[in-house]
């Protein structure tokens, strides 16, 4: 069953929130405070995080970025008062995978779950493993392997490289990008694409700072060039 973690300070909204996931069929924990997030998030496997922002202990931010430090993948929405874009820039900055602002509809949530649910599933049709150049990608466990090194894909990591690999020696604009990894109709500027393809460079390139693989291509997007030869992609 899938598992979901509310992380919610206010009684009457964890309580119709966790109440309404239950009716949908998920498995629910609920958690009050920041702190008890972190830990919670770190020892137990989810398949979906609920985080509200105003929260006790540690803030929404904080719990999102100590999760991502950690190496925790799951996926994240978080749920906010602050309508700013400001303020949503800096949730999905933090590592989170997409926002509801509250007050929100009950269908919209349920939506927005499912939908960040069903990105983060790996597809059954895709290769296991990837080589690019000295970078091995296994599709199985969303995560890169090189030098003796095992570096773990955030959910919005995996899905920018499946977006490169299926339009690979193609220009993808940014606004592609975020279609194909955050979902439509979501705001995310140029300069959060741009921090995540960093991270992303950083696991799979030999020297992040001269990308040999995933190029920027200037005023028009990314290529992810697989035609050199020393970054011929093949599957495992």
């Amino acid at each position: 069953m899938t598992r979901i973690l509310v992380v919610e300070d206010e009684p009457g909204i964890a309580l119709a929130l966790g109440d309404d996931l239950r009716l949908e069929g998920y498995d629910v924990d609920v958690v009050d405070d920041g702190v008890k997030a972190v830990v919670k998030g770190r020892t137990e496997q989810f398949d979906l995080i609920l985080l509200d922002i105003m929260l006790k202990g540690k803030d929404g931010f904080e719990v999102c970025r100590e999760l991502r430090k950690a190496k925790v993948n799951t996926p994240i929405l978080m749920l906010t008062a602050r309508a700013q874009e400001a303020e949503k820039v800096l949730g999905l900055e933090a590592g989170a995978d997409d926002y509801v602002t509250k007050p929100f509809g009950v269908r919209e949530l349920r939506a927005r779950v499912a939908a960040l649910l069903r990105r983060s599933q790996i597809h059954e049709t895709a290769p296991a493993t990837l080589r690019i150049g000295d970078a091995e990608l296994d599709f199985n466990r969303a995560e890169v392997r090189r030098g003796g090194a095992t570096l773990p894909l955030t959910p919005l990591e995996f899905r920018l490289m499946q977006a490169f690999i299926r339009g690979r020696g193609r220009i993808l604009t940014r606004e592609q990008l975020i279609v194909a990894a955050w979902g439509p109709n979501t705001f995310v500027s140029d300069r959060v694409v741009d921090n995540h393809i960093g991270s992303l460079r950083k696991k799979i390139e030999p020297d992040a700072a001269e990308p040999r693989y995933l190029r920027n291509v200037r005023g028009l997007g990314y290529c992810f060039d697989v035609d050199k030869s020393d970054g011929k992609l093949t599957e495992g």
